[in-house]
């Protein structure tokens, strides 16, 4: 990393620090319920129009949020599938496919916001504001939900309750996201993104311009040779067609919400999505300020700030070691060009000439760390270190900050591992946070860990030996399989980025991609919650001499450790066909 990478990175930590502590101070008040009266009298109705108030024990919380999430998958097939005779549609796109329209529904209400389709040609304005801007909405509450009611199972005494998922969800949308989005809108709006209702625009070139396009079959796939070369055709045009939409309001909770499905195909590389260097550096500090805000919230809640302190330095110290590889491997970039003489081998392949290689791949390392999937590079184009970062990120669980809530109670569960590991080689009992951790507890924690590896690792192995997966490779050999890998490591740890190089708009991919998301949004939150209760439903003992103390360096490297070991290590096997294979390789000449 060269100097200015380092200054750009330096930056970012001290202002999402800054960003972190007040956002966690007042999510801390909303988990309490200590939020302004007048706030509570607004929402009083609401409430009672969603089910009331009143604590819920773990089965009920869960129940509440199993069934408002699968009413939400349904009325967003419903939205997509009719948008063609609904309003709001001045483009005049027609209805997606079945197979699409479950896979995208599916996508944005588990907060994975995957998309098999160019936002601006396949979704209406109708669409995109009310049924995908929405679920952008409650899926990041649901996920704040969840880690309100994970930290409230660490913080009771003996308790059957964790709290209500209607109240969680009301007041995380209300008091936090949609606030944060308001400003956020208006400052990346005054940044030049677009924001408004218009149908897209036709604007006269000054010169002709030809290109080529790859040549599609009826159903919109790529055409081949003899030798399985993509075919293409050459097209001029004298115009350009420019969309419009509500841009802006879009964008904010996309990067809040860590959802990142973007109302251009192009996501954030597009200058109408993200036109400045300043309005890249307020989307990368969005993507992280809640889940950063939510260490402060764990430490105030069980009473001891250093616990939250702990998590958010664990979570620093990989980032920052990833950001490290990623940058370094692309500032090198091929040495096959250094070979031939070229002057300079970083390598500027799909990134953005206005962000450069510092900024694209710090972006990349945050988005995938977080559960967002927003870029502003084409990953796909990344070195082969230089794209293992971004995929071993997801592959880690996306506890690294991770999306909101769903790295907090990621990272906890990693911490329960830690603290059990730790148990057995000095002979003890395990503790966190005063809270025993007994058999029950730790099967509850092998099936979050296990879930997403097992959803990821089928996927990738059927994709890779059926004709339906493998016709959507656009790259043979190894860079290939990172492709099909990189596709079910973002939809199974509901990060939605895409290596770009898979054609996965196909009725095979987008049912298996969809349950992939389903099942690593869902087979994780319910053990979470039962983690939860079982939890709340202890004493908090006090610490004695022989507690493992839990808030200091050493257990930082511990938890870093643990997250290494255990979250990694199920994909070692396949990284090393993928991009490890690819890197030795290039290296090698070939």
């Amino acid at each position: 990393m060269d100097a200015s990478a380092w200054g750009l990175l330096a930056l970012y930590l001290v202002l999402l620090a800054a960003a972190a502590w007040p956002l966690g101070l007042w999510m801390h008040r909303l988990l309490d319920g200590r939020h302004p009266l007048w706030m509570q009298r607004l929402e009083a109705p609401l409430l009672r129009l969603a089910g009331g108030r009143g604590e819920q024990d773990w089965r009920a919380y869960a129940l509440a949020l199993l069934a408002f999430n699968a009413l939400g998958v349904l009325a967003l097939y419903a939205l997509q599938r009719l948008q063609h005779l609904l309003p709001l549609n001045p483009a005049g796109i027609t209805a997606p496919t079945p197979d699409s329209a479950l896979n995208t529904a599916i996508s944005f209400v588990t907060n994975t916001n995957w998309q098999g389709y160019a936002g601006e040609a396949g979704m209406s304005l109708l669409t995109q504001m009310a049924g995908l801007a929405v679920q952008n909405f409650v899926s990041a509450a649901t996920g704040i939900a969840v880690a309100f009611a994970l930290v409230r199972g660490f913080a009771r005494r003996s308790s059957a309750t964790l709290g209500n998922f209607w109240e969680d969800l009301l007041r995380s949308t209300l008091w936090l996201l949609l606030p944060l989005s308001l400003l956020l809108a208006l400052a990346l709006v005054q940044q030049g993104v677009v924001q408004n209702l218009s149908g897209p625009l036709q604007a006269t070139l000054v010169e002709e311009l030809a290109y080529s396009q790859p040549r599609l079959d009826a159903a919109g796939q790529p055409l081949r040779d003899a030798a399985g070369q993509a075919l293409t055709e050459t097209v001029r045009t004298g115009s350009q067609t420019l969309p419009m939409g509500p841009v802006a309001s879009q964008e904010a909770i996309k990067m809040l919400g860590t959802n990142g499905g973007g109302f251009f195909n192009a996501n954030s590389a597009h200058p109408y999505e993200n036109p400045t260097a300043l309005s890249n550096l307020l989307q990368m500090l969005a993507i992280f300020a809640i889940p950063a805000g939510l260490c402060v919230v764990f430490g105030r809640a069980v009473g001891d700030l250093r616990q939250g302190a702990v998590l958010l330095a664990a979570m620093t110290v990989m980032f920052v070691v990833a950001v490290v590889v990623a940058t370094g491997a692309e500032q090198a970039g091929n040495p096959q060009f250094a070979a031939l003489g070229a002057d300079g081998t970083a390598n500027m392949e799909g990134k953005e000439q206005r962000f450069g290689i510092a900024t694209s791949t710090l972006f990349a390392v945050i988005t995938t760390s977080a559960s967002c999937g927003a870029v502003n590079a084409m990953h796909d184009s990344f070195t082969p270190l230089g794209g293992m970062v971004p995929m071993v990120m997801m592959q880690l669980g996306e506890v690294v900050f991770g999306g909101v809530g769903a790295g907090l109670y990621g990272m906890l569960v990693f911490a329960v591992v830690a603290v059990f590991i730790a148990g057995l080689m000095i002979g003890r009992t395990p503790e966190y946070v005063g809270k025993k951790i007994g058999p029950h507890e730790m099967k509850l924690v092998a099936l979050v860990v296990l879930a997403t590896p097992l959803l990821v690792l089928l996927g990738t192995a059927v994709a890779a030996v059926t004709p339906a997966g493998l016709a959507g490779l656009a790259n043979p050999g190894a860079h290939g399989f990172s492709e099909i890998l990189y596709a079910f490591s973002s939809a199974a740890n509901n990060n939605g980025s895409a290596f770009a190089g898979l054609s996965a708009n196909t009725p095979f991919y987008n049912l298996m991609l969809g349950g992939a998301m389903w099942g690593g949004r869902f087979l994780v939150i319910v053990p979470v919650l039962a983690l939860a209760g079982a939890l709340a439903a202890r004493p908090r003992l006090p610490a004695t001499a022989g507690t493992l103390p839990t808030h200091g360096p050493l257990f930082a490297a511990l938890l870093v450790g643990t997250v290494l070991l255990v979250g990694l290590l199920n994909y070692v096997p396949a990284l090393a066909l993928g991009p490890v294979v690819e890197h030795l390789l290039l290296w090698a000449g070939n």
